[in-house]
């Protein structure tokens, strides 16, 4: 079995960050945007659950068991 990787990815936007996470296992990608004067570690943090959310709701396999 492949591990599983997210990659993450940062552009800022003017006042704004916008942050994509893509699940190396399945290839699905999401992105979400917060303030540039933010935490990119909260912007990564609401990638994953987004991921999580995302993953679950097409039958894939999820990041967090549970």
């Amino acid at each position: 079995m492949t591990e599983r990787e997210i990659l993450f990815e940062f552009h800022r936007i003017g006042a704004y960050l916008k942050a994509t996470a893509v699940d190396t296992l399945t290839g699905i990608e999401v992105s979400v945007s917060g303030p540039a004067v933010g935490s990119q570690e909260m912007l990564k943090r609401t990638a994953v659950a987004k991921l999580d959310y995302v993953l679950k709701r097409q039958g894939k396999p999820p990041l967090r068991p549970g």
